[in-house]
């Protein structure tokens, strides 16, 4: 058999772009949600059947509150007692 050897001109040049990846920019959109998002906010993504249940962020606060009020209390480190609160 025969090795057949691909001339340079017929093997795309890895450090271009194909074309399906040459995204247009100027039909971006900005993202509608960055303005609504609190900083001291944290985002949680909830599993399917959790979401189901827990449909606002109230009713999500309220089963973590009501869970968290359960709790022992955390023994306080040294280095948490003496630092300022945020």
């Amino acid at each position: 058999m025969n090795k057949t050897s691909i001339s340079s001109a017929d093997q795309p040049d890895l450090d271009e772009m194909l074309p399906e990846y040459d995204l247009d920019y100027s039909k971006a959109k900005p993202n509608r949600f960055a303005g609504k998002i609190d900083k001291s906010q944290v985002v949680v993504m909830l599993e399917p059947d959790i979401a189901e249940v827990f449909t606002t962020p109230e009713s999500v606060n309220s089963v973590l509150r009501a869970l968290i009020s359960t709790m022992p209390a955390r023994p306080v480190k040294p280095a948490e007692a003496s630092s300022p609160a945020p």
